[in-house]
């Protein structure tokens, strides 16, 4: 009986720690919050942002153009199209109103397509509407085949000089929660 009674006296502070050791981590997490930040013109970078927020469990913004792309505004091909103007001529599309508060978060993840070898010039209308002084901007992108070429070089004028600005990845053909996780866990 007694051994019963000693087993039982042992399981229940087993548990009771386990569910104190939890509670002491949600507590941590909450104390650094994560963004995950996007823009997506066809939906495959919002897929990559959606998947990758619910692998850190990271809350989730859109990046929305004030005017959205169509098919035709994006046919690269075509010098006088819209994604080719912004990029050439280098200007920042207006967003939709902005009411993001950036200050219940350390690090942001900023995703994007790349165009013409950077971040579309859309992320630089982003980066200047909110205050990213004393964040950690981790970028991440998908692309045809392009790495970051000059993003960081093209970003670094839109923000504070105290904002850190990281190149993370191309992370390209949906990858799954778990690779997700993995790859973000090195920045948090």
């Amino acid at each position: 009986m007694r051994i019963k009674i000693l087993f039982i006296v042992i399981i229940i502070c087993l548990f009771d720690s386990l569910i104190f050791s939890k509670n002491i981590k949600k507590e941590g997490n909450m104390e650094k919050k994560v963004l995950v930040a996007y823009f997506s013109a066809t939906g495959t970078t919002k897929k990559v942002a959606e998947n990758l927020s619910k692998a850190i469990r990271a809350d989730i913004y859109e990046i929305k153009p004030k005017k959205p792309y169509s098919n035709e505004d994006l046919d690269w091909t075509n010098k006088n199209s819209r994604s080719s103007v912004e990029m050439d001529k280098k200007i920042k599309p207006e967003i939709e109103k902005n009411n993001l508060d950036l200050s219940k978060y350390e690090k942001i993840f900023l995703g994007f397509p790349i165009w013409w070898y950077v971040a579309p010039t859309i992320i630089n209308t982003f980066l200047e509407s909110c205050d990213f002084s004393n964040k950690t901007i981790i970028l991440f992108a998908t692309s045809g085949g392009s790495r970051f070429g000059k993003t960081i070089e093209n970003l670094k004028p839109s923000l504070s000089n105290t904002a850190k600005l990281i190149e993370g990845d191309i992370l390209n053909h949906n990858p799954s929660i778990s690779r997700l996780k993995t790859w973000a866990e090195k920045y948090i």
